[in-house]
């Protein structure tokens, strides 16, 4: 028998530590190689973690709601001295074979109704009507395994007809990619009133919204910001949407907003500049290869990162359906790791609830990050001597003076403007 160490995992891309929220099995408990321990948040996703080993869990040293560093000890386990070698078709094995068979405990359903984020996902994908499913794990608990065995199966129980029906696109406001915190979670069941202090709400802070808090004091504390910000008109981009957009929902099925516009101006000037797409590493700056454009899509109580790939390549319809699908994976939680990886620059749509002017912090370790504001009509000069009504948008860049400085961001900024100002339909193809 051997004594093994599960750790805490790294989770993606600056990902430093994650949170415990819950663990999935206790001491005494047999598992088999893969199977899940415990559920871990990060700032950027939640997750479970596998067992890399098949044996007895013989201590949780992790407590639920307890942050650790990557590499931190969260547990220990008992195996047979295989070194997490999975043998459970070796029938000889009576040890082996006692931890791979399946028992389902009747009487303990305490975790039936827990769902890891991977299972909630796997059942959205395959209209899984979860209720409906015997769980393997502990307490009753659906593993990710139970949903596979039955997908291969293809003796699916089905989720009611009503709950299959896709939203209509008419009543989803993809234009919002940042939302405001609803008023309703400030009197929900979790909240309660300090003792001595009626009017005085204790509002618990969840897992996610601690990791959000600490990414945002590292960035704060170790990236000297600074920041600046150009005036943009957009009439002719206003003017060009107005024409396309109907019949481009019609065709496509998801809409064309400003915001796609703004990701493939910055992605094209990233491209011309790409000090700007750097990293600050210490003894070292490093400039990436790749353009991926880090955008924010918020729930009710979370911000989360999703990144549209090499956004330099792609066209302004294909910018749009992947911000339609970012965002629609983060509001039903079908999020991945993956979707969130390899961010080299972020832009914030932080218009959608009508900011005109905004200071954001940076998305660490990024260099810099991109707020566009709302489009504004005023009356400004034009044309030398005389006084229009324009659609104007404020772009506010906020950015680590030890990788960049002010000269080559306004040249930067300076470039996004003149994209946007001579965006026509002659000149700039949607697809």
């Amino acid at each position: 028998m051997a004594l093994e160490k599960i750790t805490m995992p790294k989770l993606g891309e600056s990902v430093t530590e994650g949170t415990i929220t819950a663990w999935f099995v206790k001491k005494g408990d047999i598992v088999k190689k893969y199977d899940p321990l415990a559920e871990v948040q990060t700032d950027k996703v939640t997750a479970e973690i596998p067992s890399s080993y098949a044996g007895v869990i013989t201590e949780l040293i992790a407590q639920e709601g307890e942050t650790l560093q990557v590499g931190e000890l969260i547990c220990y386990i008992e195996t047979d001295g295989q070194s997490g070698n999975d043998n459970r078709d070796d029938h000889n094995n009576k040890d082996e074979l006692e931890i791979s068979t399946i028992h389902v405990d009747e009487t303990n359903q305490s975790n039936k109704h827990r769902y890891s984020p991977a299972v909630l996902r796997l059942s959205q994908e395959h209209n899984i009507d979860l209720s409906k499913v015997v769980g393997t794990g502990n307490g009753g608990r659906i593993t990710r395994k139970d949903l596979q065995r039955i997908i291969e199966t293809g003796n699916i129980p089905q989720t009611k007809e009503e709950s299959e029906k896709a939203q209509p696109v008419q009543k989803v406001s993809f234009e919002k990619s940042v939302e405001t915190f609803p008023q309703s979670q400030l009197t929900s069941s979790k909240a309660k009133q300090t003792v001595g202090e009626p009017f005085d709400i204790e509002i618990p802070v969840t897992a996610v919204r601690k990791a959000i808090a600490n990414n945002m004091v590292r960035s704060k504390h170790e990236a000297p910001h600074a920041w600046t910000m150009i005036e943009v008109d957009v009439t002719n981009l206003v003017a060009y949407r107005e024409t396309i957009k109907d019949e481009f929902i019609k065709n496509e099925g998801f809409p064309l907003t400003y915001f796609a516009f703004f990701v493939k101006a910055v992605a094209q000037a990233l491209k011309e500049y790409p000090m700007i797409n750097s990293m600050w590493a210490g003894e070292k700056i490093i400039q990436k290869k790749d353009i991926n454009i880090s955008i924010a899509v918020a729930t009710e109580d979370a911000l989360y990162v999703p990144v549209i790939k090499n956004a330099d390549e792609k066209t302004i319809k294909a910018i749009a359906r992947e911000i339609y699908e970012l965002a629609n994976k983060v509001r039903s939680g079908k999020l991945s790791l993956t979707d969130m990886e390899g961010g080299t620059f972020t832009v914030n749509n932080t218009g959608s609830f009508g900011s005109i002017q905004s200071m954001g912090i940076i998305n660490y370790p990024q260099a810099a990050i991109l707020q566009v504001e709302s489009i504004v009509k005023r009356p400004i000069v034009f044309n030398e001597n005389m006084i229009a009504i324009r659609d104007l948008v404020n772009l506010c860049m906020s950015l680590d003076h030890r990788v960049l400085d002010g000269l080559i961001c306004g040249r930067f900024l300076v470039r996004i403007k003149e994209i946007l100002e001579n965006i026509t339909n002659e000149n700039t193809p949607i697809y």
